[in-house]
């Protein structure tokens, strides 16, 4: 069951539109993170779920009720933001503890509430400590209990790890997690960080000038991107535009000038319409070519142009007769520059976007 709907949104800064004929629904206990790069439209989105911007057209419904011109103080959500937005001048307890006061609840639940959610963020103890004597990753924490101790309807959440540093995003993320799973709270959750997004939601909406390209859960969307923009975002590097698609057996056949290709159709792709083919350099297969090898299926002859060193495996430029593909693969040792070399393509990694 949805417990909010976005029906037809449209959104416009001076005459351009950063949301149309958007619409997005989420259920309950769900945590959805809207991913894609700067200008998507993403924090657009969230505000306007907040209530800190009206649409231009459209509705927002939860509960079955119109809070379209729900005004923002009306609306029992709690906001995570990005810098946090603590008090210096407050001790943990009272940041905590400041929407609480503001809906005039008592002392003694008050007391109660703001104890409960500090054991919930692990802060015990530091309610009678400042911001400034806190860490990032404990200011964050201080901010999500904040935000939980109104106990909210709706959890959401403005890019609140990218003010840490990466050891601490990923600690955080998993606590963040841990929060929303065990109070079962719905989440909406903005982010540019793929992996971010892609470890702590039970769906991703890949969002691009202002649309949803694909709504998912994470597996999907890292198996089976359902459009070029999506693939390419989620680490698809190489395309291939082909001339004709066909199913044949279980199998789809995919021609490009005088190069067949074939991969495999499983239950989960969906999509067969399109014509473009994707795969990540992780999964195309390379080696270096002798005289006398034949092309092998779903194969292609090509030459290394520029190799790069990345740690664990080397990145390849590979110049083909129909592009150039981008490889990574270990090896101990090296190809060269201007070596000769066979691309194989698994057919059951690349897969068909519009």
């Amino acid at each position: 069951m949805s417990l909010f709907t976005l029906e037809n949104i449209a959104v416009s800064y001076n005459k351009q539109h950063v949301l149309k004929d958007f619409n997005l629904e989420i259920e309950k206990g769900k945590l959805v993170s809207l991913l894609g790069p700067s200008g998507c439209g993403k924090t657009t989105t969230l505000r306007l779920i907040a209530g800190f911007l009206q649409s231009d057209e459209g509705k927002f419904l939860f509960q079955e009720k119109d809070y379209t011109k729900v005004p923002v103080n009306k609306r029992n959500f709690g906001f995570v933001f990005q810098n946090y937005a603590l008090f210096p001048h407050l001790t943990i307890f009272d940041n905590v503890a400041f929407g609480l006061k503001l809906r005039k609840v008592g002392k003694a639940e008050i007391e109660k509430r703001v104890m409960n959610v500090l054991d919930i963020v692990n802060l015990q103890g530091f309610e009678k400590r400042y911001p400034k004597e806190l860490s990032g990753g404990q200011k964050q924490r201080v901010a999500i209990a904040r935000a939980l101790v109104i106990e909210p309807d709706l959890l959401l959440f403005d890019e609140p790890l990218s003010n840490l540093d990466a050891n601490l995003r990923e600690s955080m993320r998993v606590e963040i997690r841990r929060i929303q799973q065990e109070l079962g709270i719905t989440t909406v959750y903005v982010s540019h960080d793929q992996e971010e997004c892609f470890s702590i939601s039970d769906q991703v909406a890949i969002m691009n000038k202002g649309v949803i390209e694909q709504l998912s859960d994470p597996a999907t969307i890292y198996k089976y991107p359902s459009t070029k923009f999506v693939a390419d975002f989620i680490g698809f590097k190489n395309f291939i535009d082909f001339d004709t698609v066909a199913e044949r057996e279980g199998q789809i056949e995919l021609k490009k000038g005088d190069y067949t290709f074939v991969i495999q159709k499983d239950g989960e792709m969906k999509n067969i319409s399109g014509k473009t083919g994707a795969i990540r350099p992780d999964n195309l297969q390379i080696r270096a070519k002798s005289a006398a090898d034949p092309l092998p299926p779903n194969g292609l002859f090509g030459q290394v142009n520029v190799t790069t060193f990345l740690g664990r495996s080397y990145q390849y430029v590979v110049e083909t007769a129909i592009g150039n593909f981008v490889v990574n693969q270990e090896m101990a040792q090296p190809l060269s520059m201007g070596q000769e070399v066979i691309l194989e393509f698994p057919k059951d990694e690349m897969v068909l976007v519009d």
